[in-house]
């Protein structure tokens, strides 16, 4: 990483708010790091504000990222919608907005259709701001290094498809692909402070859970976490998207739950009207929503006995779902070994539905920090 990069970075996340603390920080001499401050300031990308906290001296200036630094242009990929952001480089959401999208048309044209709507999003929202990089969440296995889907089991056409090179060349800026559960996953660590060891379930069309070990993504060679095709004991044997059969995502996912409703004569069009049934008192949603937090509850409980997490934390359409939510704490509270669940918590998202996009923009953020843009664009004429 160059130096003002490392320097521009540690603004950025709040580590270093005047020079002496980046020399601190930085192990850089304090001219050094005066030098590459002034760089940074001349090209728009640091500013200095106010006063900060004496330490026997002269009040510090306080730096902090320039409002007209760049933005980060994300999107997180559902079945049926796509939700894109605007997100500054200090992390803060400058505008979110949903639209309806169908995965299942294929990559490229999904990924003409994402990158023409978030064009639209920049020139309508960022303010002329310069992109810096672009971020995709998908709801399928991501290969880390290649930025591809691997043998997605609900979206034909994208396996091993260059997802990151596509909106490069739309683009002309770093791309971050990522598992949707993954990016929901950096969001709420946001969320969660002094949790640096949570699992985060992702129940909607299918079911997803990213986790964060030791306060870092883990994303093992890119299959981690993936609890869907975990094998269930149920009454009866249902076969799955993947190929296999009693899978997590066969009998608990909202799709599953769908097409079970429909089969008892009552048709959705979404998982959330799940959800909303549920709070109505509709029998027969209640019963499948509780019997999808038992079944997730169950697979729960090897894990939270193995990894021994600070929260589980459940979001995605059937979250808002209290019954699902109480059935699944019933279930791991039951189960799991007192040490696991002394100090466990269990609950719904505290990020939201912008979780992933929060996420997005965290892990995006990192990787456009490095970058050798920052050293131009500081560089002195």
């Amino acid at each position: 990483m160059s130096g003002k990069g490392e320097l521009l970075r540690l603004v950025a996340l709040g580590h270093a708010e005047s020079r002496a603390e980046l020399a601190r920080h930085s192990g850089l001499a304090p001219s050094s790091v005066s030098l590459r401050v002034e760089e940074l300031i001349e090209a728009g990308l640091l500013q200095e504000e106010g006063s900060g906290l004496s330490t026997g001296g002269r009040r510090p200036r306080r730096l902090k990222l320039a409002p007209n630094a760049g933005l980060l242009a994300v999107a997180d990929l559902g079945s049926h919608h796509a939700r894109l952001g605007l997100v500054d480089l200090a992390g803060t959401p400058l505008a979110v907005v949903e639209h309806p999208c169908d995965i299942g048309a294929g990559a490229a044209a999904t990924l003409d259709w994402l990158a023409g709507r978030l064009t639209e999003l920049v020139a309508a929202g960022g303010a002329g701001l310069p992109v810096r990089g672009v971020g995709v969440g998908v709801p399928g296995p991501v290969d880390p290094a290649g930025g591809t889907v691997i043998s997605p089991s609900r979206m034909p056409g994208w396996n091993e498809y260059p997802v990151a090179a596509h909106m490069a060349r739309r683009f002309d800026v770093p791309v971050l692909v990522e598992n949707d559960a993954n990016l929901m996953a950096a969001g709420e660590h946001l969320a969660w402070p002094g949790c640096d060891n949570l699992m985060v379930l992702k129940v909607g069309t299918g079911i997803g859970c990213g986790i964060i070990a030791g306060g870092r993504l883990h994303r093992g060679r890119g299959a981690a976490g993936d609890i869907s095709h975990v094998r269930v004991r149920a009454d009866r044997s249902v076969m799955c998207s993947c190929g296999h059969s009693d899978c997590l995502e066969a009998y608990a996912s909202g799709a599953a739950l769908m097409a079970a409703l429909a089969g008892q004569g009552i048709e959705i069009g979404h998982p959330a009207d799940i959800a909303a049934l549920a709070a109505d008192g509709v029998p027969q949603a209640t019963n499948l929503v509780r019997g999808a937090g038992r079944l997730i509850g169950d697979v729960l409980t090897a894990l939270v006995n193995f990894f021994n997490p600070d929260a589980v934390v459940i979001g995605g359409s059937l979250s808002a779902a209290e019954q699902l939510i109480a059935a699944v704490r019933g279930a791991v509270y039951e189960r799991c070994l007192p040490l696991a669940t002394r100090d466990l918590k269990i609950d719904v998202t505290r990020a939201g539905p912008n979780a992933a996009i929060l996420g997005a923009g965290s892990l995006l953020r990192d990787i456009v920090l490095s970058g050798d843009w920052i050293e131009e664009a500081a560089a002195r004429p």
